[in-house]
């Protein structure tokens, strides 16, 4: 007899995954950067300078998770505050020069693992992995 497939299960299989495919991308991109500095940058290039309030609400991390991962993308020099000229108080974050070269190869080496861990999916597959993972995370966070 089959033995039915639990929570756990599903939890430990997509930890499983995500553990994996970051370990591997952290090992062959062996920068002084990790995938939330990497997520937050995506972010500020694409929608330009922002509060990290903001960008902790969008991106899922806590204000002092933001803050800490803030305080290194400026420290290493990939991102800088901009302050308010009207409002002192309000500081945003933006991405520098070395920020959007860091980026891009950190993309250039994404794809490469893209290209080796899901060759095995159809884009039908893939397309249909990301549409389940995010029906059901919004499901999930619907309700927080």
């Amino acid at each position: 007899m089959a033995m039915k497939t639990t929570i756990f299960d599903l939890i430990r299989q997509a930890e499983l995954l995500n553990n994996e495919t970051m370990l591997r991308f952290l090992k062959s991109f062996n920068r002084n950067i990790g995938i939330s500095q990497i997520l937050v940058l995506a972010e500020l290039r694409e929608k330009g300078p922002q509060m990290q309030s903001v960008l902790a609400k969008k991106l899922g991390y806590t204000p002092g998770g933001m803050t800490s991962i803030a305080n290194k993308l400026i420290q290493e020099g990939y991102a800088e505050r901009q302050y308010d000229e009207t409002d002192r108080r309000i500081v945003r974050i933006s991405i520098t020069e070395k920020g959007f070269d860091i980026l891009t190869d950190a993309q250039k080496e994404g794809q490469t693992m893209w290209q080796g861990i899901y060759s095995v999916l159809t884009d039908e597959e893939i397309d249909q992995m990301i549409s389940i993972q995010k029906k059901l995370f919004e499901h999930v966070m619907k309700d927080q």
